[in-house]
């Protein structure tokens, strides 16, 4: 991640649309886990949709719905031009963020139109190793972290094989993942709601994108099917699993954060056994097992 966004200061990104007392107390009244579990939900059952909504789309295309749908939404929902007016400190945390969320949305779905959704969310998951690594600084935290990655290596069983322009999406997306999760978690942590930066940093990567994706979305604006599921992946792959993220992080070390995201690839079997129809092998099975065991002995650092 850019220096610049490790001198932002806490205090920046002051809006009127601070949480009140009473949303605050109903917010920590849910367990911080209870709002990841419906990220990790959301995070996958999208993109399995939207892997069979390419036979109308291409890639890009898709990736451009799921973004301006997203735009939309957040536009009506919050107002995200407030912060657009703001300081300069703003508006460059708003970018970053917004550029991060149009590249790497591009490059997920252009590796998933090449590589099975499993081994990317195999790869997705490496840098984020990294981020859980910085916060295992105990015994049992360690063994967490060690029992989540094992379980990610047998649940994925990730083969270099395919289309080796595949590969480079899949490792751009995952570099990618690890500067949202940075950003994300900086923002979810300021004194403002984090989803109002959400919200402004979306309607940037609605403009970003629109070179990138116009021309293969122009179909879908002339067939309601692919028009309504590229909305649907919207909403379900940016905006519940991402405000699902801010709410989250805002309660949550970034270690404990990117522990968890090895979740992801658990949740993708289970999307692909309900969507899709793919039964897991036994040694899936195991590695579900491996991931929860690793999340459940994980402890939160003071």
């Amino acid at each position: 991640m850019p220096p610049a966004y490790e001198a932002i200061d806490d205090t920046a990104m002051h809006t009127d649309s601070r949480p009140d007392a009473a949303t605050r107390r109903r917010e920590a009244a849910v367990p911080a886990w209870s709002y990841f579990a419906g990220s990790a939900v959301f995070h996958y059952l999208g993109p399995s949709f939207a892997v069979l909504l390419f036979a109308r789309v291409g890639p890009l295309g898709v990736a451009g719905l799921r973004i301006w749908s997203a735009a939309i939404f957040f536009a009506v929902w919050r107002r995200p031009w407030r912060l657009l007016a703001g300081s300069a400190t703003d508006r460059r945390l708003v970018a970053g963020w917004g550029l991060v969320l149009a590249l790497m949305n591009g490059c997920f779905y252009l590796a998933i139109a090449r590589l099975p959704l499993g081994t990317v969310a195999a790869i997705e998951y490496l840098p984020v190793i990294a981020l859980a690594a910085l916060g295992a600084r105990t015994p049992r935290n360690l063994a967490a972290l060690v029992a989540a990655v094992g379980g990610v290596y047998v649940l994925t069983d990730v083969r270099l094989t395919g289309q080796p322009l595949g590969f480079v999406f899949a490792f751009a997306n995952a570099g990618l993942f690890a500067a949202y999760i940075v950003i994300a978690h900086r923002a979810a942590r300021r004194s403002v709601s984090g989803v109002d930066g959400l919200a402004a940093a979306m309607l940037v990567a609605g403009v970003l994108v629109i070179p990138l994706g116009a021309w293969q979305a122009a179909p879908a604006f002339t067939d309601p099917v692919a028009l309504g599921a590229g909305i649907g992946v919207g909403i379900s792959s940016s905006v519940i699993p991402y405000v699902c993220d801010q709410l989250a992080m805002a309660r949550m070390a970034r270690s404990t954060y990117a522990l968890l995201v090895a979740l992801l690839p658990a949740t993708a079997t289970v999307v692909g056994v309900v969507v899709l129809s793919q039964i897991p092998s036994p040694a899936e099975i195991a590695g579900v097992a491996l991931v929860i065991a690793g999340v459940a002995l994980h402890r939160e650092p003071r």
